[in-house]
């Protein structure tokens, strides 16, 4: 009989403790949910926070003279210095009237009378950061001729654009093929500096020595720049941009030596708006397709979408790069704000290269020289983000 009773006792045991287990699971359950429904919620309003909203509600950033930029270096991560590079003063020399008069009997060179050059795609093709040639004929141009000199375009070591215009007073468009083309007139800009360097004095002989032989063989007129000074003009350029060439990275690293799990990095990347690469990394763009700011890895090891689930890492880094991202004010605050909801869900802290904890002091001052390099760069015809941008940061 006593054993009988014990085993009632121990059964009743059993079941309350199977009880209180699935009580304490449907809790947790429950809990989960509402945490990940809250998460989601803030992630698909990532623009609406209090600091983007306070930017947003600021005044513009009123123009001022050249403020050279003082990097917080443990906050700012910045390109390896380019070879024999300087420190840059401001673009002096990169402006109209400047260049002008470096340039011999160039002043045609920056608007020609009587040739309209409104359009947005044009414009930002100019002698301030381009090496730009006219060729001027009396006829339309043979397509075939013509398709001989594009087809070089990658001869110099620099992106090369071509426009052409039908009509003396036409509007100019870019030439993106031969066919059945009626060209009279050709510009041809060819950029002066990228992230590799100055165009070399060479090059620009060569290509200078290209347009001149073409207009020959065509029976038109050519006319260039003088390269020495053109060259110059490179080097001053080159110099500006190694000085605003800066990227701003913001590293979430765990706490206690743990770790992040692949999977979730990149559960919560993706419902962020990030897009995982085939370069590894995951890119946050806008509605043009243009990339804002990165997801990397902390580590060395890239995010393959093949070794995501066996993925475990330390931490990992929101970059952004400064001339490349237009409105880079607004940009810095939504990456923040990313930031700071990553740092939360993973359970890690946002610290700068020395793995020093950011405070908001930190971000607001970073923000600040995020503004001024942006400013250095629009006061010496340099836009952000623009196309123009695009290609010298490239």
């Amino acid at each position: 009989m006593d054993i009988l009773n014990m085993s009632d006792l121990q059964v009743s045991l059993i079941i309350i403790g199977i009880v209180i287990i699935i009580g304490v699971a449907i809790f947790n359950w429950i809990q989960h949910s509402r945490y990940r429904s809250k998460i989601e919620s803030a992630l698909d309003q990532k623009l609406d926070d209090a600091l983007f909203e306070k930017n947003n509600n600021s005044k513009p950033h009123e123009p001022h003279e050249r403020i050279e930029p003082q990097l917080n270096k443990d906050f700012f991560v910045k390109h390896a210095p380019k070879k024999d590079s300087l420190s840059a003063r401001p673009l002096d020399v990169l402006t109209k009237e400047n260049v002008a008069d470096n340039y011999s009997d160039n002043q045609e060179y920056v608007i020609e009378p009587g040739i309209a050059e409104s359009q947005p795609v044009l414009d930002e093709y100019n002698n301030l950061t381009n090496y730009i040639v006219i060729v001027s004929a009396d006829a339309v141009i043979p397509s075939n001729q013509l398709n001989t000199l594009l087809q070089r375009k990658f001869d110099f070591n620099k992106p090369l654009v071509w426009f052409g215009q039908r009509e003396k007073a036409g509007s100019w468009e870019e030439i993106a093929h031969t066919e059945n083309t009626d060209y009279i007139n050709l510009k041809g800009c060819l950029l002066l500096a990228d992230r590799s360097g100055p165009i070399s004095e060479i090059d620009l002989s060569i290509f200078r020595d290209t347009v001149q032989d073409f207009a020959t063989q065509i029976g038109a007129e050519a006319k260039c720049p003088d390269i020495v000074p053109a060259h110059e003009q490179a080097i001053q350029l080159d110099k500006f941009c190694a000085d605003v060439d800066v990227m701003i990275g913001i590293n979430i690293i765990s706490k206690d030596e743990g770790a992040f799990i692949g999977t979730k990095i990149r559960a919560l990347a993706e419902a962020s708006g990030f897009k995982l690469e085939s370069d590894g990394l995951f890119k946050y763009r806008d509605e043009n397709n243009q990339v804002l700011f990165t997801l990397t890895n902390y580590e060395s090891e890239a995010f393959i979408p093949e070794s995501m689930k066996a993925l475990t890492t330390h931490g990992v880094t929101f970059l952004l790069d400064v001339p490349q991202v237009s409105n880079g004010e607004k940009v810095f605050d939504q990456m923040t704000h990313l930031a700071k909801i990553f740092s939360n869900t993973l359970g890690g802290i946002m610290v700068d290269d020395n793995r020093v904890p950011l405070s908001e002091n930190g971000l607001s001052r970073s923000k600040q020289q995020l503004i001024n390099i942006q400013n250095s760069m629009k006061e010496n015809n340099i836009i952000a983000g623009s196309s123009n941008a695009l290609k010298l940061f490239n």
